[in-house]
């Protein structure tokens, strides 16, 4: 295959995995240590009470340049997941949200059907839509023929209803393999070779993220990266956007809220539990190097509340808040991507899935989802064997979860029957 405008080249198996430098250490990257990435597909716990009045005129104050695709990105973008209401899609267009981010496995096709709708009239040039390779059912498979790839992405054009998708990720990254799997990289070569998609992304917030997004910088493949990135998590990556944005690569941080527990904090006062997304937003965006973030938006009080941070700096103040959020949460939050814990453990407990169930139980009040998520677990690898186990897991967490106990009531809250 020949060679695009930037210089690309066709990518064969041999090209991205026997390759040198970076490319090369797939054969080091580990296999994936958690069993799912469900914890995307949750929307946020709702605002309690009345909105503030000077959050009903929040709008867009600050858009940035969006890597080297030419795009500038409103600094508060549109997560679609749960989305089912076109209208709140143009609300956000009216308060000036221009990215929008969606999936097909987001509430299977209704997000991407319902954005379509929402962007419907609106140039196609004014607006930026970024989605993955993906079905339905779920993430594509690394070997999954290019073929199938390929059908997938013109099957989300048709449901939202547009000629092309501004970016296409490879979602769900755990591995560097994973990253350069040939057959996705063909498929994008064929979709940008004939118009149906114009630039490449990655997102991850796997426990080997830094490893997959230096790679991904130091290939030269990706357009721009879509990372878990949120106030005092993951250490080396903001050197990795440093390196990014000088290459030219849009930078996208997601799940900058630490599980959304602020408005469950008995010990937050009511303007603290107002203010906490405002305060995380705000700190995401001192980094220079991230074009923006994205945050679901399922509701209008949502844009309202959200939009009330862009473009402002972060104050001393707000870092006192996060602060306190994290110790606050610091004892029950099983942190996405960690995944420290999980080779200690000796009989293969999936600990951040069923931590995560709990959650939703406990603070979600997604008591029924949870107990179906945590009965699609493999019996054999459930929290039963929590009760009378040495707990090695703990030992390994860095963050001193109380993890047996806390998997010894997730079982006995999540069971069925």
């Amino acid at each position: 295959m020949a060679g695009d405008e930037n210089g690309r080249k066709g990518w064969s198996r041999r090209t991205l995995l026997t390759g040198g430098g970076v490319v090369g250490l797939a054969g080091v990257a580990a296999a994936c240590k958690y069993g799912s990435q469900l914890f995307l597909l949750r929307d946020a716990p709702e605002h309690e009470g009345p909105i503030p009045a000077d959050w009903t005129a929040s709008r867009v104050e600050k858009y940035r340049p969006f890597g080297r695709t030419g795009f500038a990105m409103s600094d508060i973008a549109f997560g679609t997941s749960g989305l089912s209401d076109p209208e709140v899609v143009r609300r956000a267009l009216e308060r000036g949200i221009n990215y929008f981010d969606t999936s097909p496995d987001y509430s299977h096709t209704q997000s991407e059907r319902a954005l379509g709708e929402g962007l419907r009239g609106v140039p196609r040039d004014q607006v930026f839509v970024a989605s993955k390779f993906c079905t339905p059912g779920g993430h594509l498979d690394a070997d999954t023929p290019a073929d199938e790839i390929v059908r997938s992405v013109e099957e989300s054009l048709e449901r939202i209803g547009t000629d092309y998708l501004d970016v296409a990720l490879i979602h769900a990254v755990n591995t560097v393999e994973r990253l350069m799997a040939p057959t996705f990289h063909e498929a994008f070569d064929r979709l940008k070779q004939s118009g149906k998609v114009r630039f490449l992304g990655v997102s991850s917030h796997t426990p080997d993220l830094e490893l997959v997004m230096r790679t991904a910088v130091d290939s030269g493949r990706f357009d721009m990266m879509m990372v878990a990135y949120n106030f005092s998590n993951w250490p080396e990556l903001p050197s990795i956007f440093a390196d990014a944005h000088e290459r030219g690569m849009a930078v996208v941080a997601m799940k900058t809220l630490k599980g959304a527990y602020h408005t469950q904090l008995s010990d937050f006062t009511p303007t603290e539990r107002e203010s906490f997304p405002q305060a995380a937003f705000k700190w995401v965006l001192s980094n220079a190097d991230v074009s923006g973030l994205v945050v679901t938006m399922s509701r209008f009080e949502q844009i309202d509340e959200y939009l009330y941070a862009s473009g402002k700096a972060v104050t001393a103040d707000d870092v006192a808040l996060l602060e306190r959020y994290d110790q606050l949460t610091g004892n029950h939050y099983c942190r996405p991507g960690c995944g420290e814990c999980l080779d200690s453990c000796p009989y293969g407990v999936p600990i951040d899935d069923i931590l995560r169930y709990q959650m939703y139980a406990r603070s979600y009040g997604q008591e029924k989802v949870a107990m179906s998520d945590y009965a699609g677990v493999d019996p054999s690898r459930n929290a039963a064997h929590c009760a009378s186990c040495p707990a090695p897991c703990e030992a390994a967490c860095p963050y001193d979860l109380p993890i047996r106990n806390r998997l010894t009531q997730a079982h006995r809250e999540l069971r069925l029957g």
